[in-house]
């Protein structure tokens, strides 16, 4: 039993479409995961840069407990 001539051409719109679907489904998955990936970098970029500031704010933070400990000992030594 064969198709029709008509029926052929049918299956082979139906298939053109399916492969047409897959394709731009595919592209919105991979267009996805870059924007994902482009995300998750920005992210980290930003995470770095509080990390910093906070390592910027310790290592002040610690040499002000120092000279504050340091002025502490002269007034002690003056007493």
């Amino acid at each position: 039993m064969y198709l029709s001539e008509l029926e052929e051409i049918i299956a082979f719109i139906a298939c053109g479409l399916i492969l047409i679907a897959f394709g731009v489904s595919t592209y919105k998955n991979i267009k996805n995961t870059i924007d994902e990936e482009k995300e998750k970098e920005a992210e980290k970029k930003e995470n770095e840069e509080k990390i910093k500031v906070l390592i910027k704010y310790y290592r002040t933070k610690a040499a002000l407990i120092k000279k504050f400990e340091k002025a502490k000992k002269q007034v002690k030594e003056e007493d």
